[in-house]
């Protein structure tokens, strides 16, 4: 199952971590600040943004846990105005990812590899499959507080670290599978999935 492959690569990375390193310093603002985002694990998201011309709305916010360590906490947007949750849809989606613990480049790659060969049929996996080796190419590791961005613009899909464009290509059906990792019907996590669809 994708859940566990997902929690065997994270095992021996909050291994080396103490179970308080996962909570973060709350963000004291205005009250202007507070209703304009959403915080998880002190980590904060907009309510509301925009990106290369797109408006985007916030769907829904969680955390991302593994038995008692939180992994990241995570945020899913879709095109303003779109709020029926279509994580898998052509409609332009985000989903933004802030990490708290070290995860290396590669553990990325060979977690979305397997993930996706996994939940997909043989055929949809060789589709997509030069799309995959570009994007975990692009991978770069992460340290606590980087954040990654996945979004499609009803065009391409991009990934983007911490404000840099590190990929962008695919289609639909490649973006429809990325987004699946965690919000379809297989995800890493069905209470992290719910809770992003704002279920």
């Amino acid at each position: 199952m994708p859940s566990l492959t997902f929690t065997t690569r994270l095992r021996p990375i909050i291994s080396r971590v103490a179970v308080g390193f996962a909570g973060g310093l709350l963000l004291v603002g205005s009250p202007s600040l507070w209703a304009q985002t959403v915080s998880e694990e002190g980590e904060r998201f907009e309510r509301t943004l925009e990106e290369n011309g797109q408006r985007y709305e916030l769907i829904g916010s969680g955390v991302f846990t593994y038995m008692i360590w939180t992994a990241y906490a995570g945020a899913y947007y879709q095109a303003e105005g779109e709020t029926d949750p279509q994580p898998q849809s052509d409609i332009p989606r985000r989903l933004e990812l802030a990490y708290f613990h070290d995860i290396e480049a590669e553990e990325f790659a060979e977690a979305t590899t397997e993930t996706l060969q996994d939940t997909l049929d043989s055929s949809a996996y060789r589709a997509l499959e030069s799309d995959l080796q570009a994007l975990n190419d692009s991978y770069r590791d992460v340290s606590s507080g980087d954040r990654y961005v996945l979004g499609w613009d009803g065009d391409q899909l991009r990934l983007v670290l911490n404000g840099e464009t590190l990929f962008e290509g695919g289609d639909a059906d490649f973006a429809s599978a990325m987004f699946g990792i965690w919000l379809g019907e297989e995800p890493l996590g069905d209470d992290f999935r719910d809770a992003l669809l704002g279920r």
